[in-house]
């Protein structure tokens, strides 16, 4: 790789550690103001597949983008279970990709899965990484990747991606459990 792209791609991360910064602070100080965006899978075929949080008894839960305060650069990727809202993030497994999960305050885990037309559930895993940044896919037969988006009610489309805030391989913990990523929903590039 040459020095320019190394030194554009240190750029682009710095700019999303202080994006990621700014987003939470805004995020504490103006909850109204928001938009929610549906998390979808595109399947080969042309399908849409809803992105869902399945609890242990097997029912399935909205995830959601939300888009907060007028912000288009930043969405928090977030699990609507029972009337709380829980954070899905990448998690810490010896997997070689990376279980994307809900977590619960009592430190629950949820798995997050694609819903075919068939009631077949996808996992959703990172499942490779790029500097700070991991690839979000549904998994498919045979290893088959599926891209995993964030769709505006006004039909923009965002990548959702895993985004790393150090260099450590564990990011900390939320509600106990190890955590390696954080997902989000990006613009894309």
């Amino acid at each position: 790789m040459t020095q320019i792209g190394f030194t554009w791609r240190s750029a682009w991360n710095s700019i999303l550690l202080r994006a990621v910064l700014l987003t939470g602070l805004a995020a504490s100080a103006a909850r109204a103001d928001s938009q929610v965006w549906h998390i979808k899978a595109f399947h080969p075929d042309g399908q849409l597949l809803p992105v869902k949080a399945v609890g242990a008894d097997g029912t399935l839960y909205d995830v959601k983008a939300i888009q907060q305060s007028g912000n288009t650069y930043l969405l928090d990727v977030k699990a609507f279970v029972d009337g709380n809202v829980l954070p899905v993030k990448v998690l810490d497994k010896s997997d070689w990709f990376g279980p994307v999960k809900a977590i619960d305050a009592e430190g629950n885990i949820l798995d997050i899965k694609a819903v075919t037309a068939d009631d077949e559930k996808l996992d959703v895993k990172a499942v490779s990484r790029a500097g700070q940044i991991l690839d979000i896919k549904a998994i498919g037969e045979g290893h088959q990747f599926f891209g995993i988006k964030a769709v505006s009610p006004d039909g923009h489309v965002y990548d959702v991606k895993g985004v790393k805030m150090s260099d450590e391989l564990i990011e900390g913990e939320v509600n106990g459990i190890s955590v390696r990523a954080h997902i989000k929903a990006l613009p894309q590039r």
